[in-house]
C-alpha cells in the first residue's frame, strides 16, 4: 500500500491510497475506485481493498475534503470555516478517477460506491473514462425512503440537531454527536436539501443536475441488502432511477444467503466477508459489461 495526496487547482489535498498486487511483473488486470460512504474514512475501507489487490486489481481510497486524512490541521483539527459542499466531493472523486486512469490507461476502470460514493458519480465531468458502478447500500437519501427505524428519528435530524448544531460550531460536529461524523458545513446543509426533496439531489439542484446523471452511460449494479438499517430497496431503485440512461440493475442480498446473523449497511465491507461477498463482487465486477439497458426505463432485478 502507497500513500499519496492529490493537489487539486482550488488548493485542496486530497489524501489517497493505492493498492497494488503484490507480483511486480503481473500488471493489475483492472482499476478499482472506491468512494466512501458519508462521514467514513478511507481506513475502513483497508481490509477490503488489501483483499481485492491479491486479487490482481490495482486499488484506490481516499478521503473528501474535510474528512480523514484530508482533513486541513488533522483530524482533531476545526473545520469552522472550511468551505465545501457535495459538488467539491464530486470532484475529488473524479480527482481520484483521473490519477487511477491516467496510471493505467489500457486498464478497465471500475467504481466501487458505498452509500454516498454511488450517487457522487452522476456529477462526473468525464464519466466517459469509467466501465461500471457497483453500487453497495446505496440509494436516494430521501428521507420517506429511509428504513423504518431511521425515519422516525431522521425529521429530528434535520430539522433540530443539524441547523442547531452547525450555527453554532460552524460546521456539523458529528464525532461528539456521535452521528455520521464531522462534516463542513457546506456539505451537511447541502445533503440535507438533497434528503428533504422527494428527487433527491437531481430535485433539489434541478434540471442541470438531471442532465449530468443522464450522460452517465457505464453499467449500474445496487448491491441491496434485506437488513440495512439505512437505506430501503425503494431508495436503492430511486437512485438508479437518477441514472435513466445507464444499463442498471439491482441484486437483493440478505444475511441467510451466507449464513450470517447480519450484514446491514456497513457489514459489507469486514472481513468475515472474504469468502462469500467479496468473491461474488468481483464476479460482479466481470459481469458489469454484460448489463443491458432495462425495459422501459425500469430497474432489472439479478441474483447473485
Amino acid at each position: 500500500m502507497q500513500t499519496r495526496t492529490l493537489e487539486l487547482g482550488d488548493a485542496a489535498r486530497i489524501a489517497l491510497r493505492v493498492y497494488t498486487p503484490g507480483a511486480a511483473d503481473v500488471p493489475p488486470r483492472a482499476s478499482v475506485v472506491i468512494g466512501g460512504a458519508m462521514g467514513v474514512r478511507q481506513a475502513f475501507y483497508e481490509p477490503f481493498a488489501r483483499w481485492l489487490a491479491r486479487q490482481g486489481l490495482a486499488v484506490w481510497t481516499f478521503d473528501y475534503r474535510g474528512s480523514g486524512d484530508s482533513r486541513p490541521g488533522g483530524t482533531e483539527a476545526s473545520l469552522r470555516g472550511f468551505e465545501a459542499d457535495l459538488f467539491d466531493w464530486a470532484r475529488d472523486y473524479e480527482a481520484v478517477i483521473d490519477a487511477a486512469k491516467a496510471a493505467r490507461p489500457e486498464r478497465p476502470l471500475y467504481l466501487l460506491g458505498h452509500s454516498l460514493g454511488a450517487q457522487l458519480p452522476g456529477f462526473l465531468e468525464r464519466p466517459e473514462q469509467v466501465d461500471g458502478l457497483v453500487s453497495i447500500a446505496a440509494g436516494s437519501g430521501y428521507w420517506r425512503e429511509n428504513a423504518p427505524r431511521l425515519k422516525r428519528s431522521v425529521l429530528y435530524f434535520w430539522f433540530v440537531l443539524v441547523p442547531l448544531a452547525t450555527r453554532l460550531w460552524g460546521y456539523f460536529p458529528g464525532r461528539r454527536l456521535r452521528k455520521v461524523g464531522d462534516l463542513p458545513r457546506g456539505v451537511i446543509l447541502q445533503w440535507r436539501r438533497w434528503c428533504l426533496n422527494p428527487r433527491y439531489s437531481v430535485g433539489a439542484e434541478g434540471e442541470l443536475a438531471a442532465r449530468s446523471y443522464e450522460r452517465v452511460r457505464f453499467p449500474v449494479l445496487a448491491l441491496s441488502m434485506t437488513d440495512d438499517e439505512l437505506m430501503t430497496l425503494e431508495g436503492t431503485q430511486s437512485l438508479l432511477g437518477l441514472y435513466a440512461a445507464a444499463p442498471r440493475a439491482v441484486q437483493r442480498i440478505a444475511p441467510a444467503d451466507v449464513q450470517a446473523h447480519r450484514i446491514g449497511h456497513f457489514g459489507f465491507f469486514r472481513e468475515q466477508f472474504s469468502l462469500d461477498l467479496w468473491p461474488r463482487l468481483v464476479d460482479n465486477l466481470q459481469r458489469l459489461a454484460a448489463l443491458t439497458a432495462p425495459p422501459a426505463g425500469g430497474v432489472t432485478h439479478t441474483t447473485a
